[in-house]
């Protein structure tokens, strides 16, 4: 079987692509790229036999490399009500990725070669996209003791994190990128000074104090970051700031990179989306850590993704059940989902805002997150001999958004009913079409 991506603008930044192209497929792997590709196949002679061929037509679409999502929390093992390996990598494919690196804040979390490997099985069993697991910065995310690094590296994850826990100790935060920096995985801090948002639920500011809402200073998140890329500075680790969301976070990252500090960062949709005047209505889909903020720190957020200073787009899709979400809002968990939505919002508020061109938008959800989690080798982007991960798109799809029709487990998102412009029209894993719209 071969598949023949027929006549789509293709895009890839990384082989300097843009133009209306045929991309043929055989093998899971990319063998031509170009105007007016057969299906048939050469023979040793050069004469054409018949195959079979499946095409899909990308006429007026966009084609891209494979989206990757660097951070998504698949919930499995353990919470298998809110998210499964089945259910998330679904929901991935309908959101256009083809990869996703999961966080290891499971039930048990992934601090242990055996139970990456746990995931990885599953994942190669249930899963329709490439998932790569992120190991445990320290044994059961209690940020006292290092995880076995080198066991970690050697059971195929890419980066290190204890998201949605803080390592508040500075010696081990040290130590760990120390371990890091030997085997060249990044370190993916979740930066949030506990001792500064004990009991917090929202931005504190003016709309806290409006709504009677207990804050969390965005000098909690600051003075992480500033610690974390200090240690960075002195130990020439890898360090990945996740889920910025504020505009003193953004300096703080461009002036380390000035600096030549080995730091890189994402935003999420939500953060350069929504500010915390979203949580008027008491929504429990707009609770999220770190919470949303002001519009000053998402214009902030939106110049670091157009400037660079921000390398890369992230979900940081977090499913909830909607009996957990269904309490008060001091009461609910963190998180939103985001894999269905990420590109829909990326489209219309930064391509549509005028703040990224196609051609950077790409860059930032694929071929820098690529590059930071090390898979560029693997995911190499439109060429011939690499994988067969594309992404097709309809930028021109005008859609509202219904959590009804999520792939995803869960439905706690703030964006529905919202009108969005572009959404994946096909998703393609290893040369096969996993989703199609």
């Amino acid at each position: 079987m071969r598949l023949l991506v027929k006549g789509g603008r293709v895009i890839d930044p990384e082989a300097g692509l843009d133009d209306v192209l045929d991309i043929l497929i055989e093998n899971g792997k990319i063998i031509c790229v170009g105007r007016g590709i057969s299906p048939q196949a050469q023979t040793s002679g050069g004469s054409e036999v018949e195959v079979e061929v499946e095409v899909v037509d990308a006429s007026g679409k966009i084609v891209t490399p494979g989206l990757i999502d660097m951070h998504v929390h698949l919930r499995e093992p353990g919470r298998e009500d809110e998210e499964t390996i089945e259910t998330g990598t679904a929901a991935a494919a309908a959101g256009g990725f083809t990869s996703i690196a999961c966080m290891p804040n499971t039930s048990p979390p992934l601090d242990t070669g055996a139970s990456v490997e746990a995931v990885r099985a599953r994942a190669a069993r249930a899963g329709v996209v490439n998932v790569f697991p992120v190991g445990a910065i320290t044994k059961g995310l209690a940020g006292e003791e290092l995880a076995e690094t080198g066991e970690l590296r050697d059971a195929g994850v890419v980066g290190l994190s204890d998201d949605g826990r803080s390592v508040m100790n500075a010696e081990v935060m040290r130590r760990a990128m120390e371990y890091a920096r030997m085997f060249d995985l990044p370190i993916i801090p979740h930066c949030e000074d506990t001792n500064l948002t004990a009991g917090g639920v929202m931005n504190e500011g003016y709309m806290s104090t409006v709504l009677g809402l207990k804050g969390m200073s965005r000098v909690a998140e600051e003075v992480m970051v500033a610690r974390d890329i200090i240690l960075a500075e002195l130990t020439g680790a890898r360090l990945h700031i996740t889920h910025v969301s504020t505009a003193g976070s953004v300096q703080l990252i461009r002036d380390a990179k000035r600096r030549g500090v080995r730091v890189t960062a994402d935003a999420t949709p939500h953060h350069f989306t929504l500010t915390d005047e979203a949580v008027r209505g008491y929504d429990t889909n707009t609770k999220m850590n770190p919470p949303l903020r002001t519009r000053e720190d998402v214009e902030a957020i939106r110049r670091g993704l157009a400037d660079g200073t921000i390398d890369a787009i992230a979900s940081d899709h977090a499913p909830h059940t909607f009996e957990e979400k269904d309490v008060e809002y001091d009461n609910a968990p963190f998180g939103i989902v985001g894999l269905e939505t990420s590109l829909p919002l990326a489209l219309t508020e930064l391509v549509g805002g005028g703040y990224l061109s196609l051609a950077e938008l790409v860059k930032r959800m694929w071929s820098n997150p690529a590059r930071i989690l090390g898979l560029m080798a693997r995911k190499a982007g439109i060429v011939a001999g690499a994988d067969a991960d594309l992404t097709i798109i309809d930028v021109e799809k005008e859609f509202i958004v219904d959590v009804n029709e999520f792939r995803s487990l869960s439905r706690n998102s703030p964006f529905g009913g919202r009108r969005l412009k572009g959404q994946a029209f096909a998703t393609i894993v290893g040369g096969r079409v996993v989703f199609r719209r």
